[in-house]
């Protein structure tokens, strides 16, 4: 049976960073990027060029760089941000403008158009897009709640402008997914010029029906899903790209779609995209989590040990989990990390490996088994030789009887400075010795702590979410010592600060750009 294809467009760069804190550094865009485009994805929405020149400047980058995607860009519908949108993505191979307005009435009342003025504009703005590109997004934000009539009068005005591809968003997922299936298939049947665009959707989790909702319009006609890895986003979050992946791949039998995602490639960036944005992943996500392949219940473990596929609809190794973990020891040396990292989906240069190796004979001296959580730990730890704050070391006296002591030597800007530190608890302790030693006005938003693997040896992975000025950074460390994978995370977290403080990169802040609700 031949099976259509599904485009995926992933938009974890743009819609998934408005979430909340998952702020992303501009090396960090260009790296998930990267692995988007290897891993298969059709369409990268690399960011939102108008809000800043930061933001300009890694769509720009990202476009240069891509080898096989199409990268996009957002705009609002006004010439300025399609201006600026085309100068950030036109040197990709494959370029593409997204310009989107908000049709329900709730929307229209915002920019105060009629539905004519809005409809004028509609016609102008996608216009001047595609005399720039041939590849044109267009998007009617808030599609799910706009009156049926004027949706396919707008609709049919963008086809006519020149759009290539119809993105309908659900954009505060209100929609329910038999209304998804139907909404794209009276697009489809009753908008003159369909048959000639691509149907997309973009679908919110607010009631946890994104995923159910991507899949039913795919059955109502839509050929392009747009999500985000592990389903980022703004409020509840995205449609998952891992989840709508997998369906489609597991139960083909159902939904004969097929897409250019290698699947093998999921875990790695699902665990890079929970590093950078310092949103962890839930233990029971679907796909991804932790406990996703694991088997507790006796009769399920026995089941397993017969035939897998008793408890298990998919493979481990599908979605790049390992089928063995074999862990290594003290004992192990280059050769054997480099095995085990290639076959967690890492292909490290030699300066790479050699620091990742340095910090694994490190961690064998004091954990029996590294496991292959444990590795990704260490890969994924970012101790920049650049950082202007440096943990040297750290002595901590807690207990039932108090006070709870932090004795720290921090370097700053090269020197070496002391100071000793009371608070309520440990880890209250040595953050108190951070702010004596560096003072900042910087307001913890989120401390985080998950063990990365079983035992009392386990790594403790800390991740810590700091607001300065309207500006966000997380920073995350791992170590068998939570106390000191905490300091480690609270400076890391304090040096991403004073990289955007220093460059005053408007792109951390967003203030008078209205677009946190696009799509």
């Amino acid at each position: 049976m031949t099976k259509d294809k599904v485009l995926i467009f992933d938009t974890t760069l743009r819609d998934g960073e408005q979430s909340p804190g998952a702020t992303m550094t501009h090396d960090e865009k260009l790296e998930i990027a990267e692995l988007l485009d290897e891993m298969g994805v059709d369409i990268i929405e690399a960011g939102f060029p108008i809000a800043s020149e930061g933001d300009f400047r890694a769509v720009s980058e990202i476009a240069e760089r891509a080898k096989a995607a199409t990268i996009c860009g957002l705009a609002r519908a006004n010439y300025k941000d399609i201006d600026r949108c085309w100068e950030a993505v036109k040197h990709a191979k494959s370029p593409r403008i997204h310009t989107f307005i908000g049709t329900s009435p709730l929307h229209r009342a915002i920019p105060n158009l009629t539905m004519d003025e809005m409809a004028e504009r509609i016609h102008d703005t996608v216009t001047h897009a595609r005399n720039l590109c041939d590849n044109v997004q267009w998007s009617p934000m808030d599609a799910t709640r706009t009156e049926e009539d004027y949706l396919c009068r707008t609709v049919e005005i963008a086809i006519k402008a020149g759009a290539t591809t119809i993105n309908i968003p659900d954009t505060v997922g209100y929609t329910a997914p038999v209304e998804s299936a139907d909404l794209i298939r009276m697009l489809i049947n009753k908008v003159p010029g369909a048959d000639e665009v691509i149907f997309a959707t973009h679908c919110h989790n607010d009631l946890g029906m994104a995923t159910a909702n991507s899949l039913a319009a795919v059955e109502g006609g839509a050929r392009q899903i747009e999500c985000t890895i592990n389903g980022l986003g703004e409020r509840a979050g995205n449609t998952a790209l891992e989840e709508v992946v997998m369906a489609l791949k597991v139960r083909g039998d159902i939904m004969p779609y097929e897409t250019r995602i290698d699947t093998r490639k999921i875990m790695n960036i699902s665990r890079r995209v929970a590093t950078v944005s310092g949103f962890a992943v839930q233990f029971n996500k679907a796909i991804v989590g932790k406990n996703a392949f694991a088997h507790e219940s006796g009769i399920h473990q026995d089941g397993m040990l017969k035939n897998s596929e008793t408890f298990e609809i998919m493979r481990p190794e599908d979605v790049g989990l390992s089928g063995t973990s074999l862990p290594l020891g003290k004992h192990s040396g280059r050769a054997a990390l480099r095995a085990k990292l290639a076959e967690l989906g890492f292909d490290l240069a030699d300066n790479q490996l050699n620091d990742v190796f340095v910090r694994f004979k490190d961690l064998a001296d004091r954990k029996k088994e590294v496991f292959d959580d444990d590795l990704m730990a260490l890969v994924y730890q970012n101790d920049s030789g650049a950082d202007r704050l440096k943990l040297k070391s750290l002595r901590v006296v807690c207990g039932t009887e108090g006070p709870q002591t932090a004795d720290m030597t921090m370097e700053i800007d090269g020197a070496d400075v002391k100071t000793s530190a009371t608070g309520d608890g440990p880890v209250d302790a040595t953050f108190n010795a951070v702010k004596s030693l560096f003072s900042h006005n910087a307001r913890l938003q989120l401390y985080q702590v998950s063990a990365v693997t079983e035992g009392t040896d386990a790594q403790a992975t800390v991740s810590v979410r700091m607001e300065e000025d309207g500006r966000i950074a997380t920073g995350q460390s791992a170590d068998t010592d939570t106390v000191v994978a905490s300091a480690k995370a609270y400076i890391n977290a304090l040096n991403r600060l004073l990289v955007r403080r220093e460059q005053s990169e408007p792109g951390y802040d967003v203030k008078g750009v209205s677009y946190k609700d696009a799509n």
